[in-house]
């Protein structure tokens, strides 16, 4: 599979539902394992993950959990017209998604000690991150104190991570992990720059996640040949 198409397979099987819906036990060939840190990884049997010091980022791919737009204008007073979000308002929002994910998880991987390039290589792994599933509670701009929404729900988001060899594009790993902002049982005021935030301490943990992870399977490497759904490394 190209790069992110790997997303458009698991969208297909049911992660539209959130990552907590029942998932596979095999994708693209890649089998599940059991893991602390993620949701849920998929490795390729026989994947050696040793060699690999440096670490390409393909631009992240974003995209909102179905029908958001539409639920969130339905959801707003009647008569607020000043708080429905346009199309271009949307886009604008997956744009500094977007544009904030790559700068973060860059970082990130960077400061756990990654050298970032941007071209294939040996030693190189090749990282494609999505971002499916983003969901914001009411996204509306800073304002007064009074003009902002009192709310208790989370935003969410799901990551899926793809990895594979820089040369040969060979798929060596898949990441699935659904996070959540903020508690449910906490209200808080929601504004712009409170989402931002929030979205940045999520792509954080997601990346130093991703480095730690990778670490550890550099220890279990090479990864069994014979691998079954759900082993333990």
């Amino acid at each position: 599979m190209k790069p992110h198409t790997v997303l458009s397979a698991l969208l297909a099987l049911g992660i539209s539902a959130g990552a907590h819906a029942k998932l596979p036990t095999e994708v693209d060939g890649l089998i599940e394992v059991k893991s602390k840190l993620m949701e849920a990884v998929y490795l390729q049997p026989g994947a050696d993950f040793r060699t690999y010091t440096q670490i390409m980022i393909d631009p992240s791919v974003v995209s909102f959990r179905k029908n958001w737009l539409q639920n969130q204008n339905n959801s707003q007073p009647i008569g607020a017209a000043d708080r429905q979000i346009s199309a271009a308002d949307a886009q604008n929002i997956l744009n500094t998604a977007q544009m904030t994910f790559d700068q973060v998880f860059s970082d990130t991987l960077a400061k756990a000690g990654y050298t970032i390039v941007t071209a294939a290589g040996p030693g190189v792994l090749r990282l494609s991150p999505s971002v499916a599933n983003l969901y914001i509670v009411d996204p509306q701009p800073n304002g007064p104190t009074m003009g902002r929404t009192f709310t208790v729900q989370p935003s969410e988001a799901t990551l899926v991570l793809e990895a594979r060899d820089s040369q040969t594009n060979t798929k060596l790993a898949v990441v699935l992990d659904e996070q959540e902002t903020q508690s449910a049982g906490g209200a808080q005021f929601s504004s712009q720059s409170g989402n931002l935030a929030d979205f940045k301490k999520m792509v954080d943990f997601w990346a130093s996640t991703s480095a730690k992870g990778l670490e550890n399977l550099k220890a279990v490497s090479p990864v069994p040949t014979d691998l079954s759904p759900n082993q333990k490394l």
